[in-house]
């Protein structure tokens, strides 16, 4: 009874963003300098992680990971942004292990949480996991600033860079064609079109032979 007063407790004093919510603002000191979220390109992706902490083997093979394929977010008009509630004296530290160490460097701003304003602001402590760690959080925010993806993992599961580039595509391909990606959709395949709304919108997705037709509701199309 008493872990779960204080799990509501949590919740109520730092409620977590929602996909739809428009990201909640916030100043912050990173590596590459002080940022506020409002100030990014207007027309730019962000994908903001979180990770548990600085020189721990997973973070250190996440954080690898998102830097060697950077590129990628890059040609994808994605801004990446890191954070984790350590100093900002550490974050250098570990960019400067990892490069010396691997190769890979961290070229992208990773917040200095260290007073944890920004990971309670995105649900990034979740108490039943840890009370001094971030969970391995991923926000997806599109240019209007709205969250429209959240990924949670615990502190023992690293995350998928596939699928959150394949996540990110998805995204961003649906907006342009307002179109839904199905199971395991990859960029280049058949994406689903809107059912009709009405007989005549029916008849015509009937006799459409462009069409890969399930059933009526459910169509596929090459875009």
């Amino acid at each position: 009874m008493e872990n779960q007063n204080r799990e509501l407790e949590h919740q109520e004093q730092y409620p977590m963003p929602r996909i739809g919510d428009q990201a909640p603002d916030f100043k912050a000191v990173t590596t590459k300098g002080e940022i506020e979220l409002k100030d990014f390109a207007k027309d730019k992706w962000i994908v903001m992680f979180s990770h548990p902490a600085d020189f721990t083997p997973v973070c250190t093979t996440e954080m690898s990971g998102f830097a060697e394929r950077k590129q990628e977010f890059d040609d994808l008009n994605t801004e990446l942004l890191g954070l984790s509630i350590d100093s900002i004296h550490s974050h250098i530290g570990w960019v400067d292990n990892i490069k010396q160490n691997t190769g890979v460097y961290l070229d992208f701003p990773i917040i200095a949480d260290i007073d944890m304003k920004v990971s309670k602001l995105y649900g990034m402590l979740q108490p039943n996991e840890s009370e001094t760690s971030a969970v391995r959080a991923v926000f997806f925010i599109d240019p209007e600033k709205k969250i429209r993806l959240i990924m949670y993992y615990p502190l023992n599961v690293g995350r998928n860079m596939d699928e959150i580039v394949r996540a990110l595509k998805a995204l961003q391909f649906s907006d342009k064609n307002k179109a839904a990606c199905p199971l395991d959709w990859k960029e280049g395949e058949k994406a689903i079109v809107p059912p009709p709304k009405t007989l005549e919108a029916y008849e015509q997705r009937m006799a459409d032979d462009s069409l890969e037709k399930t059933t009526w509701y459910l169509a596929k199309k090459q875009f």
